[in-house]
């Protein structure tokens, strides 16, 4: 479909510019006058000039967390404002710098033009808006609170993002610190204990145990390819385990695995509690039904045990029992989190308990990803002191046993 450039002048008076696609002039002007925006004369025209990029599929910018947030922002303040949804969206996708979203965007806007609903439109594009923006986009619509439901959710998403966040900051300072003492070590392995080795063979001297097993290592490595029998075991293990976590039951065995990691677990199983909390919170204060709810929380729980259990969960209030109730048998959620809801039922206020506990659990998982980096630093740095100080004190061993001798011997 061609594109047309196109200048036009809204019901305030502000002279706006953009590209659309459409089949003619006159249907760029029809579209243009459906969002209130009258076109001057003679400025809708052919968009002109080859387009030079080339577009390799699978190497396009992905959409990211940020992207969303800043669209769901921008997108309620507009609908608040009083602008029409496909002006909305169409202003939007013009001033998208992602050029994926901004594909994106034009598709929502298309739909909604062809006579769709704002939350369908978004469903056809479940890898960048997940079910749960897709269900309250669709209470808003239905109750006529839009502004105020994409408020609610870019709010929930920023805490989310800040959350993960936290926790990926805590994984990479110890994943630099390991790679960087693993690349020394090897590096002296290879390189530098080679040179050693032939010196002490040269002068025939005896060598100190420790000594004798940081040579026989290099030796391993270098002579008999043990790099290579590295390698190819790393390459396995991580084959294996992208096959293991591609499998349903692999998943679960892999998270279940996480939780029980000391000290990690925890702050696995604080994040869980926290996200569940926030957007169980934040679908229910939506007018989102607690059934729907539970169910669109399972799915974007993001660890297989803590879905089970709310699946679990939901289907015992499908029969007949409160929230609380069967969280009680659960292992993820403490003891405190069923109290709350508890609580929160009885009066009538459970998304506003739900709201304080994840923001108790939120602020837990701040202490929690603080205390882990502060036990990390000095463990990786006695490690790193140890690997590359150890090499260090055995190639120098034989080196003073034999300043020693030849002092003895001079005396």
């Amino acid at each position: 479909m061609p594109k047309f450039a196109w200048e036009g002048r809204t019901k305030a008076g502000k002279i706006q510019k953009g590209v659309m696609e459409a089949s003619n002039s006159e249907a760029v002007a029809n579209k243009l006058r459906s969002q209130e925006i009258q076109p001057l004369e003679g400025s809708i025209k052919a968009s002109s000039g080859f387009n030079f990029s080339m577009e390799i599929p699978g190497l396009q910018p992905s959409v990211t967390d940020k992207d969303i947030i800043i669209f769901t922002r921008q997108f309620a303040t507009m609908i608040d404002a009083g602008l029409p949804l496909v002006q909305c969206l169409d202003l939007l996708a013009t001033e998208a710098e992602n050029k994926t979203f901004k594909k994106v965007l034009m598709d929502v806007k298309n739909t909604v033009e062809s006579g769709s609903t704002f939350a369908d439109a978004l469903g056809k594009h479940v890898k960048v808006f997940n079910n749960l923006y897709v269900q309250m986009v669709r209470a808003g619509e239905i109750g006529g609170i839009l502004d105020t439901i994409l408020n609610r959710l870019a709010l929930s998403m920023e805490k989310t993002a800040r959350l993960k966040k936290q926790i990926k900051s805590a994984m990479i300072y110890p994943s630099i610190i390991m790679s960087v003492a693993i690349i020394v070590v090897s590096v002296l392995l290879i390189f530098v204990i080679p040179t050693f080795a032939a010196m002490f063979k040269d002068m025939g001297a005896t060598l100190p145990a420790l000594t004798q097993f940081v040579v026989d290592l290099s030796n391993w490595l270098v002579l008999k390819w043990g790099w290579a029998i590295i390698i190819v075991t790393i390459a396995g293990l991580i084959t294996l385990f992208y096959v293991v976590n591609s499998q349903a039951k692999g998943k679960y065995f892999l998270h279940t695995v996480y939780l029980k990691i000391p000290v990690v677990g925890d702050l696995i199983s604080k994040a869980a509690v926290a996200g569940f909390a926030r957007t169980l919170s934040t679908l229910i204060s939506s007018g989102v039904p607690i059934m729907d709810g539970l169910e669109i929380v399972a799915r974007v729980a993001g660890n297989k045990v803590v879905e089970g259990e709310l699946y679990r969960v939901r289907q015992n209030i499908a029969e007949g029992k409160t929230l609380s109730e069967p969280l009680r048998d659960s292992k993820v959620f403490p003891h405190m989190v069923v109290q709350m809801i508890g609580v929160g039922e009885s009066t009538g206020a459970l998304d506003t308990m739900l709201s304080k506990i994840a923001d108790f659990y939120e602020e837990e998982v701040d202490d929690a990803v603080d205390a882990l980096t502060s036990m990390m630093e000095p463990l990786l740095m006695v490690f790193l002191g140890v690997a590359v100080g150890g090499i260090a004190i055995a190639m120098y061993l034989p080196i003073f046993s034999l300043a020693g001798k030849f002092g003895e011997a001079g005396s």
